[in-house]
């Protein structure tokens, strides 16, 4: 995946805690990271999914634009949540026009919503590998109209121009095809874990064979802590990041800390054995950790424990150069959390 020398999308990450903004372009044989920067919104600023708070999410956007100087206007957001449903379905053999005229009569055996009030798409993938199948793989992928009209609409009030809609567990599939070696047979499983919601896209080949979002994330860890000791949302936020906060020390959170990351790794065990359940794999060879929550103390550690698969935290510019002009110490500090916002800096119009 490689973009083309004019490209200048600017991949936008609109989660309910921060807003990430990344550009990535091509110099020569090289992706070079060009901008980059992160702004925090306050909380209840966008509440499961939903913009609370339009024109605080507006100012962090602008404040990102202006800080970066960013001149390229054009941008691809990503969405999840319950609003965003990921079907990989078998259907009879047939060309892609006549699948684009048949779509919506498919789609609503699959869709839990009012197909009038979404928005389709669908890739095929190719035929059903199975003998005398006559089928073809397809995936499908529907977003309610007014999530996306929502971001669609803070964007533009920010100036910019959303050319791109994409899945935020697509957005970390192309982020690992850049920077991860595809290996024959091997399964990998992209966690990320966000403030509000945890995107899985499992992997075979490099290829996705299995994506899930589920309602659990770094707003756990917060809550409780708030919640078992008294202290405030910041005190928290804080202590989440093992930084002694609100009269409380580590001694005292590191419990509850460890009680809400065996909720997460619990979590994400079902959707492991749903995925195994449903499918005729049978193994995950590895899962890779990003989102903000992915840098919880402790909490890598668990998934390997747990699982019983190697885990380790994604690295989402591996293979991707840096400007002298970014701020690297950011960069590093944090790279786990970026892997949705380069993996839409990565998209490029009609791919």
């Amino acid at each position: 995946m490689f973009l083309g020398k004019k490209s200048q999308i600017i991949g936008l990450d609109i989660g309910s805690h921060t807003v990430k903004l990344a550009q990535v372009v091509e110099k020569g044989k090289d992706l070079v990271l060009v901008k980059f920067g992160v702004k925090a919104l306050n909380p209840e600023v966008i509440v499961d999914g939903t913009v609370m708070d339009q024109s605080q999410v507006v100012g962090a956007i602008n404040e990102l634009l202006q800080e970066l100087q960013l001149k390229s206007k054009d941008v691809a957001i990503g969405v999840s949540g319950h609003s965003v449903i990921v079907k990989r379905i078998s259907l009879p053999e047939m060309s892609q026009e006549e699948l684009a005229e048949s779509i919506n009569w498919e789609a609503e055996q699959y869709i839990p919503f009012a197909i009038d009030d979404v928005n389709l798409d669908f890739q095929i993938l190719g035929p059903t590998p199975k003998e005398g199948a006559n089928t073809m793989d397809v995936v499908l992928v529907a977003a309610k109209k007014d999530k996306i009209n929502d971001y669609v609409t803070l964007v533009t009030e920010a100036g910019l121009n959303p050319l791109i809609m994409d899945v935020d567990a697509f957005a970390l599939e192309n982020m690992f095809e850049v920077n991860y070696e595809i290996e024959q047979g091997r399964v990998d499983a992209l966690v990320n874990i966000g403030a509000a919601v945890t995107n899985i896209n499992i992997l075979k080949d490099g290829l996705s064979v299995f994506t899930r979002d589920s309602s659990i994330g770094g707003n756990r860890y917060t809550e409780a802590l708030q919640k078992e000791l008294g202290i405030s949302y910041e005190a928290a936020e804080q202590l989440k990041k093992g930084e002694a906060a609100g009269g409380a020390d580590m001694d005292q959170a590191e419990p509850i800390i460890r009680a809400v990351s065996e909720d997460i790794v619990a979590e994400t065990t079902r959707s492991l054995d749903f995925f195994r359940a449903t499918t005729s794999i049978e193994n995950v060879d590895r899962v890779i950790l990003s989102g903000g929550c992915s840098l919880v103390t402790g909490l890598l550690d668990m998934f390997g424990e747990k699982l019983g698969i190697q885990t380790e935290l994604a690295n989402p510019f591996r293979n991707i150069n840096m400007d002298p002009k970014v701020d690297s110490e950011l960069v590093s500090r944090v790279a786990p959390s970026a892997a949705v916002v380069v993996g839409l800096a990565l998209r490029r119009v009609g791919e």
